[in-house]
């Protein structure tokens, strides 16, 4: 686990010399604080094209696997293929013995090298026999070419940049802007599309000159041209014919392996340990596999509802874990700059903070940690999806879906955040709306209408002629004519599950220098759930029925019959007590620099409107005062 950067050009005035690559890899040194490494080809021999590009690599690493011998920039044995590598190849070892037999000769033990021999023998197919999470720079010589590759479901990032015969590609926005004359001019969709769905999805970045390369992509730069092309396009489409038996022997063979390859570590591991479904199942067939109790780590907070260290000791205990758990007071105010800084854009998913802490503490006795990601996109677990089969119910019935979806339901006083009431208004609200609609109206931070009144009339005139909503249905469409459940939770899987979920952990935990593994995402696993019928996964509202059937034995009955909890934080509270002064200070500020963007009364509304309880804003506060934290901190 490790961060990259880097760039090749083909004009001598764009050049990268030594000292700005070293600021490049500095700037991301937490991604791997145990050993740094340079390449730089304007120091090589090099056949006498005319045209002949030059390449700058830059390297962090966190040793993990063949801890003497695993130093990047990599090479073959004749120094034409070059490599930086961040993530792990569960599979090496099987890729490894094949490429052997086949005359490849390996001086380490690492499975950064295996991706060497690898391309030399397959090209740009190299990505497809990969089983891992991976961002990938490859410098071939021979054919003058840049290859970037992203792992297919985004575990690990990359962004890139182009102007004038050059690519810069890092693992982190932070790196790029360590070069001269990188743009940091705003993206005005891309502030929409945020303030939609509290990230940026790909390929945009808050900046308008940097992009980042999707999930399960290629980006191939030669002859100072750019090529970006899909190696992994999920087919969610199909739906097998499988019996209840049948897919529990499958789903048990398929992620049992995927635990088993993810325990490889020459470091110490341990898991994370929620007292949920998902991680408490991972720790199960972790502990399975190993001889000695395996480290869990939870953390647990003073407010109730948001507390779930009884269930995790519950595991524990169940389990025979050797088990640490801490309890924090988050601190908004405290946290807020860190994570300003750390993910480089706007980023308002609050569940970053106990992410944050969580791995913060996990480092200090592990390196690697495994995690329970995914289970809900691919099971049908978040309570959302219960809406979205409830609404289609409703559909049917007309007037019911009528009377409920009427405006005076809205007109109720706020409540909070997870209360029946507000959960009820919610719901009432999208049902004259299509499926896709109605369920990008459910996770919306800002939806359609309250972005319109929120926006100054300059501001929407630079928008893009483009619908934020255009990403979510793409992913619906992979879908095809399935039932709304698995239209919705397969749309998450390539939005959500990879826009959110991954970017939080991933920045979160290597900004402590923990990695983080999750065996739910194993590609393998991800295309058998996708083509199951949604009747083995989610049965009269409720999800996760091939996991109970499939592990039930495996966790104590109150963990599977537990009222689901997300990982969040009392943000409704925060508004009106410990973040009251600074939100008044930012966000009601003249000066504000989201004012050239928003109107100032339409804030001041939603901030009165929150203190006075008569709605709950605090999603929509969160995302406006990161937003209006991170122009001060980046602009």
């Amino acid at each position: 686990m490790c961060g990259i950067t880097g760039a090749i050009w083909t004009d001598p005035k764009q050049g990268i010399d030594a000292a700005t690559l070293q600021k490049m890899t500095d700037v991301i040194r937490h991604r791997g604080p145990d050993d740094e490494g340079h390449y730089h080809s304007e120091f090589q021999l090099r056949p006498p094209y005319e045209a002949m590009p030059e390449v700058a690599l830059g390297f962090r690493r966190l040793s993990i696997i063949d801890l003497e011998g695993g130093r990047q920039p990599m090479s073959n044995e004749d120094g034409s293929v070059w490599v930086v590598f961040n993530g792990e190849i569960y599979n090496y070892q099987t890729i490894r013995r094949r490429l052997e037999g086949a005359g490849h000769t390996f001086r380490t033990q690492c499975d950064t090298e295996t991706i060497v021999h690898l391309y030399e023998d397959e090209g740009l197919d190299f990505v497809q026999h990969l089983n891992g999470m991976f961002a990938v720079a490859i410098w071939d010589s021979r054919a003058r070419r840049l290859v970037l590759a992203r792992d297919r479901i985004g575990q690990k990032p990359l962004v890139y940049h182009t102007d004038r015969d050059r690519l810069l590609f890092a693992s982190e926005l932070k790196s790029l802007l360590q070069v001269e004359g990188v743009s940091r001019e705003i993206d005005p969709g891309a502030i929409d599309e945020y303030l939609t769905y509290q990230y940026i999805p790909y390929p945009k970045t808050i900046f308008r000159g940097i992009k980042k390369l999707p999930p399960g992509h290629l980006a191939v730069f030669q002859d100072g041209k750019l090529d970006v092309q899909p190696y992994w396009q999920p087919n969610f489409n199909t739906e097998i014919s499988i019996s209840p038996s049948a897919a529990c022997e499958k789903l048990t063979e398929l992620l049992s392996s995927s635990v088993e390859m993810r325990m490889r570590s020459d470091v110490p591991l341990g898991a994370f340990l929620s007292g949920g479904i998902d991680s408490s199942l991972i720790v199960a067939l972790m502990q399975q596999r190993s001889e000695q109790p395996i480290k869990t780590f939870t953390i647990g907070f003073p407010v109730a509802e948001y507390d779930e260290t009884s269930y995790a000791r519950q595991v524990s205990e169940h389990l025979g874990t050797e088990h640490e758990e801490l309890e924090v007071t988050p601190s908004g105010v405290e946290i807020l700059p860190k994570l300003v800084w750390q993910y480089d854009e706007p980023f308002a998913d609050s569940s970053s903070i106990p992410t944050w802490y969580v791995s913060e503490m996990t480092r200090r006795k592990v390196t690697v940690a495994i995690s329970g990601d995914g289970s809900d996109e691919l099971f049908a677990g978040y309570p959302r999806y219960r809406a979205v089969w409830l609404a289609s119910l409703l559909d049917e019935t007309g007037p019911i879906s009528s009377f409920l979806g009427a405006p005076v339901w809205q007109r109720l006083p706020g409540s909070r955040q997870k209360s029946f009431l507000r959960r009820f208004k919610r719901f009432s609200e999208f049902l004259s709306k299509t499926p896709q609609r109605r369920y990008l109206e459910w996770i919306a931070i800002f939806n359609e209408s309250r972005r319109a009144m929120l926006y100054r009339d300059e501001f929407v005139e630079q928008l893009p002629n483009t619908d934020p909503f255009s990403f979510l249905s793409n992913g619906w469409a992979r879908s095809g004519q399935r039932d709304v459940v698995s239209g919705a939770s397969l749309a998450d899987v390539t939005t959500y599950l990879t826009c959110d979920l991954m970017t939080k952990v991933d920045i979160a935990s290597m900004a402590h220098s923990l990695e983080v593994r999750q065996p739910f995402l194993d590609h393998r696993v991800v295309e058998f759930a996708a083509s199951l019928p949604v009747s083995l996964k989610f049965r009269r509202g409720a999800g996760k029925q091939l996991l109970r059937r499939t592990f039930g034995d495996l966790l104590p009955a109150d963990i599977w019959n537990r009222k689901k909890m997300g990982f969040g934080v009392p943000l409704d509270h925060w508004f009106r007590d410990e973040l009251r002064e600074l939100t008044h200070d930012v966000l009601l500020d003249e000066s504000a620099r989201s004012r050239n963007y928003f109107r100032g009364d339409a804030i001041e509304e939603l901030v009165q409107q929150h203190e006075s309880r008569q709605f709950d804003h605090a999603y929509r506060l969160w995302a406006l005062l990161v937003l209006e934290l991170w122009m001060r901190e980046w602009c």
